[in-house]
């Protein structure tokens, strides 16, 4: 059985149909990609697991119960959390404060020692007294993911984590985040820069204007070079 399985999902923006009949599965302590391009219905996917987003057909389960109708709070108590693009981090709280707030409201799991997050994410340590606004992009981004992973997920949701960060700082959150995903968390990753989610992951599903086009391993995907171009413009960018 499946920790995390979307079946025939319809989701919907107000009116806006925006998911047609998804459906993706990750099993437990696997890394999964979910692939496409800008407005191909990546992020409301992970709106429509946590919640966010009212799926009105179809099914969505976690270790077996349907949860399609919970709200996003029971949703995110039982072990499910999202990074948003966004971040949200509070931007006037310390770095400590943060993840001290994050830890409190942990809800129904057992959270990890905040001690814990400064050895996964050093850089970290040497802020602890820095204030969110005063961190550069590639830290928020990194203390988004402590935030999450400090309340000890059983399913972490990551929303183009890469997003408006240079390349040194890519560098650096995926030599951090290869040591998360040891530490026994199933990951949903979707990520524009392709390169960066294959390197973390298993399998991939590519959708394409909120339905599926595809899914399979990464050693597969990585030879589809049609795939890559089509749904990713990948081979097109690299022949330029």
């Amino acid at each position: 059985m499946s920790l995390l399985e979307l079946e025939d999902v319809d989701g919907y923006y107000g009116n806006s149909h925006v998911l047609f009949d998804l459906s993706l599965s990750i099993d437990t302590n696997e890394v999964v990609a979910l692939l496409g391009r800008n407005g191909a219905g990546k992020t409301s996917t992970l709106r429509t697991i946590t919640g966010v987003i009212p799926r009105r057909e179809g099914h969505i389960r976690f270790r077996g119960r349907d949860i399609s109708r919970l709200s996003v709070d029971k949703i995110s108590n039982m072990g499910i959390k999202l990074v948003p693009e966004e971040r949200r981090i509070f931007p006037t709280l310390t770095v400590q404060e943060n993840l001290q707030v994050a830890r409190d409201s942990a809800g129904g799991s057992d959270p990890r020692p905040i001690e814990e997050m400064y050895e996964i994410f050093p850089i970290l340590d040497d802020l602890r007294e820095s204030r969110g606004q005063n961190l550069s992009g590639g830290e928020q981004q990194m203390l988004s993911v402590a935030r999450a992973l400090v309340q000890n997920p059983d399913v972490l949701l990551l929303d183009e984590p890469t997003e408006g960060l240079a390349p040194v700082i890519v560098e650096d959150l995926s030599e951090t985040l290869e040591e998360v995903v040891e530490r026994d968390v199933t990951v949903l990753i979707t990520e524009q820069n392709v390169e960066f989610a294959l390197d973390l992951s298993e399998r991939a599903y590519i959708i394409e204007s909120g339905e599926n086009a595809w899914d399979g391993s990464i050693e597969e995907l990585r030879q589809r070079e049609d795939l890559l171009e089509q749904y990713l413009s990948v081979g097109a960018a690299e022949s330029d």
